[in-house]
């Protein structure tokens, strides 16, 4: 029976175009929220340095806080298990989707309904903040492409917000 669900994204799957932004939805991916008292215990169940400071992202892997990573990794990927380390590996991937502004406008368009400025948020710096009243994670790809990972209850409210900023 399952395999006859069919999960409907709450925002289109066209692409928005207006003067200086493209939003789009990402593509599809995993997702994982990490959490360990100590990075040493992360790298060894991934096999790979963990971004120590607060707000770097490496490898599809942001540092969140002190004790807290987000992972993004392609659909299908095989994560390994923790298994007797004091590591907690959550997968959020259902809970939570992604949307991309690209173009010369994309930092305008987000710090239209957030507090951080984004015009010197460096190339490769994650963070969790707000738009508005919706707590997102912004990632920096490009001087000129953000991610903005968001939960997928607020995705509808989040992408009407952002097309009509980019109308003005």
């Amino acid at each position: 029976m399952s395999d006859v669900l069919i999960r409907n994204e709450p925002v289109p799957e066209t692409q928005y175009v207006a003067a200086g932004v493209t939003i789009s939805l990402a593509g599809p991916m995993q997702r994982y929220a990490l959490r360990a008292r100590r990075a040493e215990d992360l790298e060894t169940v991934f096999q790979v340095t963990m971004p120590r400071k607060i707000g770097a992202s490496e490898g599809g892997i942001a540092c969140l806080g002190p004790d807290e990573w987000y992972l993004r990794t392609e659909a299908g990927a095989t994560i390994p298990t923790a298994s007797g380390l004091p590591v907690a590996i959550t997968d959020i991937s259902d809970r939570s989707i992604c949307l991309v502004l690209e173009g010369p406008r994309a930092a305008e368009i987000l710090m239209s309904g957030c507090p951080i400025d984004l015009d010197n948020f460096a190339i490769g710096r994650a963070t969790r903040t707000i738009y508005e009243t919706v707590e997102v994670i912004i990632i920096r790809e490009a001087e000129d492409r953000f991610h903005v990972e968001l939960w997928r209850s607020f995705a509808a409210w989040f992408w009407i917000a952002m097309t009509t900023a980019a109308r003005h």
